[in-house]
């Protein structure tokens, strides 16, 4: 069964930085694949960044050159490195399997950003 553990969240000023961790266990991690997503109440979950089993990025546009993802899988864990937050990052934050999702996700890390 595949377990997916997101941290690194908290209450940061606009500006400021956050680095978001995932673990996965109980999957072929180093051949998949794998996204961060965000979602906010009332809104469907968005597609932030995706690093490929090459190491080939994407992001979105909206945090393109401000977050950063990553990848050891060594240790089973992806990155994101979010820096100059803004108020419109607030969210909760997961990791999961890219294109296809895991059948499960995890419980997700929040993000505030706020004065």
């Amino acid at each position: 069964q595949v377990q997916v553990v997101e941290s690194g969240g908290g209450l940061v000023q606009p500006g400021g930085s956050l680095r978001l961790s995932c673990v996965v266990s109980g999957a072929a991690f180093n051949t998949h694949h794998m996204g961060w997503y965000r979602q906010t109440p009332g809104k469907e979950r968005e597609l932030v960044a995706t690093i490929f089993r090459t190491g080939t990025t994407k992001y979105g546009d909206s945090v393109k050159g401000r977050f950063t993802i990553s990848r050891t899988n060594a240790k089973n864990t992806v990155y994101l490195q979010m820096t100059n937050l803004k108020a419109e990052d607030t969210a909760v934050y997961y990791c999961n399997r890219y294109p296809n999702a895991y059948g499960s996700w995890g419980q997700g890390t929040q993000v505030t950003v706020s004065p």
